[in-house]
């Protein structure tokens, strides 16, 4: 998935599974720890139903919603840790194992977009508004 799409802008949109059929609304954006790129979204399933986690990376946006490119029923058998808390180490490793999908590689933290090169050669004080 593109890694420059605001997390809020999939809040509120349909998911749908590989075969097209519609899995519910996306309720929340999971952004990793280190680089802040959007890594899992938690899907309504339904109205009384619990939320799934979806692994954003192999999954698409388009016009009509969130594609997520596995089978329905494994999308809701999915490991629920309720939302709205951070996801640990481990859930992530539960999901990423769940989904059959290879774990990230790990290396140093991403600085973010917004940040210039000139941004980073400043004394810290000043960036925290600190006179010298």
């Amino acid at each position: 998935m593109e890694t420059d799409i605001d997390p809020r802008s999939l809040i509120g949109r349909k998911a749908f599974d590989r075969d097209g059929h519609r899995l519910g609304t996306v309720d929340e954006v999971y952004l990793d720890d280190a680089t802040g790129v959007p890594e899992w979204a938690a899907v309504r399933t339904g109205l009384f139903s619990r939320d799934a986690f979806v692994p954003l990376a192999p999954s698409t946006l388009s016009e009509d919603g969130l594609r997520v490119p596995f089978d329905r029923a494994l999308i809701k058998d999915a490991p629920d840790f309720g939302v709205g808390r951070h996801l640990s180490p481990d859930q992530e490793l539960q999901l990423y194992r769940h989904y059959g999908l290879a774990l990230p590689e790990p290396g140093p933290p991403e600085r973010p977009a917004s940040l210039s090169d000139r941004d980073t050669d400043r004394d810290f004080g000043r960036l925290a508004g600190q006179e010298d």
